[in-house]
């Protein structure tokens, strides 16, 4: 997904929004289908029997996985004669039990784009097959404009089994676009469409903006020749996923502790750090090895970690192109900051972890061996700006594994590894999230309290214990 500022550009003309954003529902703005919420609550109203069709959680699986398909599409439009002669009003009261579940499931980073073209005056319209009274209480629910969706024909308050207008699917979809821009005035030429499935070409062709969302396998070729942007809003900004995988997916694999032979490993307090939802993990930086050790404890915790990472990083071959891959964010001084921190409060927004080393660097010679941690307000600004929980994290111990002299770590030390300690403190309290420079030193002493007590004292180093904090190159001259 590219970076909101690229997203937003070409549908507004002087006089404000010509244009629509119209966005598919089942694999674009939810994660995966609608279906087995609507069913359940369709089953628990007495609306269609209660036994499962053979073989439907199969069914599913392979429709979030792979898209539509011509069955799924046939089931579907077989839902009009299933409900012929039930109930109008108990089918709303079955959408509406069902609209909360399906909120879960929107995409983490779907709301986002939906405000940002609600900031550029865009109507925001849910364009699906899926039967407009059991889908428009999810809508509303979201804040969206309008909903264009198959219609059921209804007699005396009951459905008869027939359809009212186009069945909003593939062509029929166009049509009642089409329909629904003629009495608004809206242009399709300035207007944005948002899909997964092959089936929608004729709206993505028919819009000026054609944007494809988690694309099946025939919409990612047809995508990649029209060049169209194709999007994840499961993921952050840049980071590609393949049947529902993200590269961090992958990485996670090699996250073991014995996949780390020349390191001992001593994590303590990961119920602290919360399973889902937005929350700033903060640490300090003592070695190159921190990332590693840090990510292997939070990825024991269930959690996907995208860190704050310096450009420098970023600009290096192979490792920044992995970097961004796996989703982590680029922190470029030069330019302010900015832009980092924009996309770390989008992440956090979308439920994501993000992880700051508020001191930036690795302290130098002397200065790392003092108690007193000095942090930049990168923390204490994303948590003023989200409301997220600031989780405390000690690290001690990777200086051994990785010094700051070493240009890589000691990974023949098999016999003696030296052990790492990583400690998750309680939430940090007192923050007033109005002064970020008084918040930065309470989550810098929050930081502090969690490292062993040779830290939290003042030492005399000796000179070799300084030449082991100092980069090789500094020691140069």
């Amino acid at each position: 997904m590219p970076p909101p500022e690229a997203r937003s550009t070409g549908a507004a003309g002087a006089g404000g929004a010509a244009g629509a954003a119209f966005f598919d529902l089942d694999r674009t703005l939810l994660t995966g289908a609608s279906g087995p919420v609507l069913s359940e609550a369709m089953q628990r109203a007495g609306l269609v029997a209660a036994r499962s069709i053979p073989g439907l959680g199969f069914f599913y699986l392979a429709y979030d996985l792979f898209g539509e398909s011509l069955p799924a599409m046939a089931l579907a439009r077989s839902l009009a004669f299933a409900l012929r002669g039930r109930s109008r009003d108990r089918v709303r009261a079955a959408a509406e039990e069902a609209a909360g579940p399906l909120l879960e499931l929107v995409a983490p980073y779907a709301e986002l784009l939906l405000d940002e073209h609600r900031a550029a005056g865009r109507p925001v319209v849910l364009t699906t097959t899926t039967p407009r009274d059991l889908i428009e209480p999810f809508a509303r629910r979201l804040g969206l404009d309008d909903v264009i969706a198959t219609r059921y024909a209804s007699r005396d308050g009951r459905y008869t089994g027939r359809l009212d207008g186009v069945f909003v699917w593939a062509a029929g979809k166009l049509t009642a676009v089409r329909e629904w821009a003629g009495r608004r005035g809206v242009d399709l030429a300035e207007s944005f469409a948002y899909s997964d499935s092959i089936y929608d070409v004729p709206l993505l062709s028919a819009v000026g903006h054609p944007r494809t969302v988690n694309a099946d396998l025939r919409l990612a070729v047809v995508a990649a020749v029209g060049r169209w942007p194709q999007l994840h809003l499961d993921a952050p900004p840049g980071v590609p996923k393949f049947l529902g995988f993200e590269p961090f997916d992958l990485a996670r694999l090699a996250m073991r502790p014995e996949l780390f032979p020349y390191a001992r490993f001593a994590i303590a307090g990961l119920d602290r750090i919360p399973r889902r939802g937005g929350a700033i993990v903060v640490a300090n930086h003592r070695s190159y090895f921190d990332v590693a050790a840090l990510g292997l404890a939070l990825v024991q915790a269930g959690r996907r970690p995208r860190a704050l990472a310096k450009r420098e990083l970023f600009d290096a071959p192979v490792v920044g192109q992995a970097a961004r891959l796996l989703g982590q964010i680029v922190v470029d001084r030069n330019a302010g900051g900015g832009k980092a921190l924009a996309r770390a409060i989008a992440a956090l927004r979308a439920g994501e972890l993000v992880v700051v080393m508020p001191q930036g660097t690795i302290p130098r010679g002397a200065a790392f061996f003092s108690p007193r941690l000095e942090g930049k307000t990168g923390a204490a600004r994303l948590a003023a700006a989200t409301g997220a929980p600031v989780i405390p994290v000690g690290i001690w111990g990777t200086e051994k594994v990785w010094p700051r002299s070493a240009r890589l770590p000691n990974v023949v030390n098999l016999l003696h590894p030296p052990t790492v300690e990583i400690t998750v403190g309680e939430p940090v309290k007192g923050l007033t999230l109005t002064d970020a420079h008084a918040d930065t030193e309470t989550i810098m002493a929050a930081i502090v309290e969690l490292l062993p007590p040779e830290a939290q004292v003042p030492q005399a180093p000796s000179e070799e214990e300084i030449a082991r904090a100092t980069p090789s190159g500094d020691r140069a001259g």
